[in-house]
């Protein structure tokens, strides 16, 4: 007998950061405020996920992703953890609130590999069980930025991701600096948030290249569609789609009109199921493939990283944002060895119940 759903949970939580991660034109982000999502089921097991809302990004609080589960519930509750296609259409049912849908999704993924004593290691852990992680560079005062890529460096971490896009000579003195303090020995790229315009793109484009950077995320808005399909035939750098593609849909009017390069795909916003077949779409379409992170804490890491695991990931993938965070939920740290991070090894590590009383923000503490 199949288990059913008894209980969706949505548990808010604070984990500060050490220091603020600035990026784009405004946007920053001083703690960590998730919400924890559990799907109970009548056999005792529990599925979890982690969803990071962010209002600038996809208009989504804590208290919205909250909202959202207790809206879906009844459309869950008695329903067979094995009813796939049912559970997708419920999830389905409502468009954007990407993180708690995605959260939805994994969390309802854990229960079923649990409700058949097996875990998400079992089923989704793929050939590449060991990855390279990146590390999300925010925008801050020089001597700050070097400084956290000293500590990063030191922490086993050998890809920058570099936020950039508010004062242009300052990026590329940081990137110049980064370069001589590395050399090859790290590899950088930049994310420019949508900050650049057409007219000055090119030029800021090539002065990268030249500095040393691989590649760049978004350098334009993602409005401005045509604008973005041009700059990328331009062959500057490689174009990573991030903000251009939250959803299957969005992936395919790039591919249609040609705008990006490498894919970054996030399970915060996709869950697995949409961020499989992203991988497999993007991957037939001859395009590389990251994994990123929303500025997850430990259960999100794992989960993103169990994604980077598949065989079609191509590029490092934003699996070190844990090296900023103050605290965390798990059981034990997430660590790092010369460039890369062992997934497999991440198995042993569950949210820590002690942990989640301290942090939780509903005042079940």
């Amino acid at each position: 007998m199949s288990a059913r759903i008894v209980r969706v949970e949505g548990i808010p939580y604070r984990l500060p950061l050490k220091g603020t991660l600035q990026w784009g034109k405004g946007s920053s982000l001083s703690a960590a405020e998730h919400v924890l999502v559990r799907v109970h089921l009548d056999d005792g097991s529990v599925g979890q996920a982690e969803a990071p809302p962010r209002p600038t990004i996809y208009g989504e609080t804590t208290a919205s992703v909250v909202a959202m589960l207790a809206y879906l519930s009844p459309a869950l509750l008695g329903v067979d953890i094995s009813d796939t296609a049912r559970l997708d259409a419920v999830r389905s049912s409502v468009v954007n609130n990407h993180t708690a849908r995605g959260a939805l999704d994994m969390a309802l993924h854990d229960a079923r590999a649990r409700a058949e004593n097996e875990s998400l290691f079992d089923r989704l852990l793929g050939p590449q069980t060991r990855v390279r992680p990146s590390f999300i560079l925010g925008i801050a005062p020089m001597a700050e930025m070097l400084s956290e890529a000293a500590a990063v460096v030191a922490a086993g971490v050998r890809v920058l991701k570099v936020k950039v896009g508010r004062q242009h000579e300052h990026d590329l003195k940081l990137i110049r600096e980064l370069r001589a303090e590395y050399g090859d020995a790290v590899q950088l790229y930049a994310d420019s948030n949508e900050t650049l315009t057409l007219e000055d793109a090119p030029e800021v484009l090539a002065a990268m290249r030249e500095a040393g950077l691989t590649y760049v995320e978004e350098p334009l808005p993602v409005r401005l569609l045509r604008q973005r399909a041009e700059l990328r035939q331009r062959g500057l750098l490689p174009i990573i789609g991030d903000d251009s593609c939250f959803t299957p849909a969005d992936l395919e009017r790039e591919l249609e009109f040609g705008t990006i390069d490498i894919l970054n795909i996030k399970t915060a916003r996709n869950g697995f199921t949409d961020s499989l077949s992203m991988l497999r779409r993007a991957r037939a379409a001859g395009l590389g493939v990251m994994i990123g992170s929303q500025a997850s804490s430990g259960l999100g890491t794992i989960h993103a990283a169990l994604m980077a695991s598949q065989d079609g990931v191509t590029e490092p993938s934003e699996l070190s944002f844990v090296l900023k965070l103050q605290e965390d939920l798990l059981t034990g740290p997430i660590t790092f060895n010369d460039g890369w991070l062992d997934v497999a090894a991440l198995h042993t590590l569950e949210v820590d119940e002690v942990r989640l009383k301290l942090y939780r923000l509903d005042g079940n503490n």
